[in-house]
């Protein structure tokens, strides 16, 4: 009995001097303090606990590389062949510092002329991409973060296989765990039938990885180098749902190329084939007058390409910063910028949905709201539809679509993907698109929400604390 007690205190020490030990490995990356912090309490609090999932989520993967800069570089060179600088506008001068920063961090080039349509639910947009898989003649190149073996995932799978009968190339590229419920025998039809199928980040167990944290939650389709699809839908039936609201554009022209060198490095990277020929990239005509940038974000490399570029945005806003997100959990700086720019008289608007698919996550994101409307930012929650839009507008000139949601996940682990897009007519339309969702939102009243339970803002307060690790 005294032998167990000695092993069971000394294996309890061991833990704990891990878990110190790990505390000072945190310390010394010189991370954001509120994460340090997060995971200091994790470790101490629950060392045993604390280690596994420290190791499965918590690693910092920024310095790693998954593609050298040198194939990065090659990859991205066809779309700087495509670069068209737009004339010195006022407006477009009022932006430059961002066209620059995304160039600079992300390589992101200006592409000048394309056509967008917006779609904001998902009937009309998969009816769209049906029609464009299938008039596509030389390739398909399909990535979503979720890819449903249902009534519209099937549907799919069988046009990207009739297609590659038809002898055009398709390649499927989609993210490992976000899809562990899918049966391999979806994917195995595909590849048995001439569709190039890989995942992304693939995580075999029993042999567990610390990739498990890192998703890659972009939404991209590029058919035949001319036409694109992005924004927050998946392939899944529940947005084919009136309850389910989001946004996803498509477009035609040179935006396209920037998806295009998006699908390639990640196909690159994912162990497959390098692909730059011409026929990827092909030449296309200016059909419109606004400028487009796509960049992405992700836990590799040095910048926090989406976070700077958000930020950016708000801090440069004259008049208004209008934003649509399913989660809140803002960094401290993206937090400190909203309530500046409202303190500011910039008329800011944070639209989010009533109930979170996730409560933990809920619960959080309503710790920040009381600040945020005591510095003059309007929050509105959508309902009853559960708001998946990922949208962010501001002064009638910029607009930003894509899969990057306004929290910590999003900006610091998930591989991300947004449409910066530089014009007064598009962002118009988007601004009326807000406001008519404004329809279906109640306002929160901040003495309503001063008021809540005692208890209920000290929930929200405890899972704040872990909102970095959410």
């Amino acid at each position: 009995m005294e032998t167990q007690v000695v092993v069971r205190s000394i294996v309890q020490i061991i833990y704990f001097i891990t878990a110190l030990g790990i505390v000072f490995v945190i310390i010394s990356e010189n991370r954001n303090p509120l994460k340090t912090i997060s995971w200091a309490l994790l470790l101490l609090l629950f060392p045993i606990g604390g280690i596994m999932i420290y190791y499965f989520f918590g690693q910092d993967a920024r310095k790693l590389r998954m593609i050298s800069r040198k194939s990065y570089r090659k990859l991205k060179k066809p779309t700087y062949e495509a670069l068209v600088i737009p004339s010195d506008t006022e407006a477009y001068m009022e932006y430059r510092p961002l066209t620059k920063l995304l160039n600079k961090n992300n390589d992101s080039a200006l592409l000048q002329g394309s056509k967008i349509e917006i779609f904001t639910n998902g009937k009309e947009k998969f009816e769209a991409l049906v029609r464009d898989l299938e008039s596509a003649t030389h390739h398909i190149h399909l990535q979503y973060y979720i890819f449903e073996e249902d009534e519209i995932g099937n549907k799919m799978k069988e046009i990207l296989i009739r297609k590659a009968g038809e002898g055009v190339h398709v390649r499927v590229l989609y993210d490992d765990v976000a899809n562990w419920k899918v049966k391999n025998r979806f994917y195995e039809e595909m590849k048995k039938q001439g569709v190039e199928v890989t995942p992304y980040l693939k995580v075999y167990f029993p042999v567990f990885t610390s990739k498990v944290n890192y998703r890659n939650h972009r939404k991209i389709v590029v058919v035949d180098g001319k036409t694109g699809y992005i924004g927050g839908m998946n392939i899944a039936d529940r947005y084919l749902k009136q309850s389910w609201r989001d946004t996803h554009l498509r477009v035609t022209g040179r935006g396209v190329l920037g998806m295009q060198s998006a699908f390639l490095i990640d196909w690159y990277s994912s162990g497959k084939g390098f692909f730059a020929d011409k026929v990827y990239f092909p030449d296309m005509p200016v059909i419109t007058s606004n400028v487009m940038q796509i960049a992405t974000g992700g836990p590799m490399g040095e910048w926090r390409t989406l976070l700077q570029a958000t930020t950016n945005i708000i801090m440069r806003a004259r008049h208004y910063v209008y934003i649509q997100t399913p989660y809140f959990l803002p960094t401290e700086g993206l937090f400190q910028s909203l309530q500046s720019a409202a303190l500011s008289g910039i008329d800011v608007r944070l639209m989010v949905p009533e109930h979170s698919d996730s409560r933990f996550v809920g619960a959080a994101a309503h710790s920040y709201f009381e600040k945020m409307m005591n510095a003059g930012v309007k929050i509105y929650q959508m309902t009853p539809d559960f708001l998946h839009s990922k949208v962010m507008i501001a002064d009638d000139f910029i607009s930003v679509v894509g899969s990057a949601n306004m929290d910590f996940r999003s900006f610091e682990h998930n591989f991300e993907v947004n449409a910066y897009i530089y014009d007064s007519n598009f962002t118009k339309k988007m601004k009326n698109i807000f406001f008519n969702d404004l329809k279906k939102c109640i306002q929160i009243n901040p003495k309503d929400w001063k008021n809540r339970s005692r208890i209920e803002k000290f929930k929200e307060s405890l899972w704040r604390v872990f909102a970095p690790l959410l």
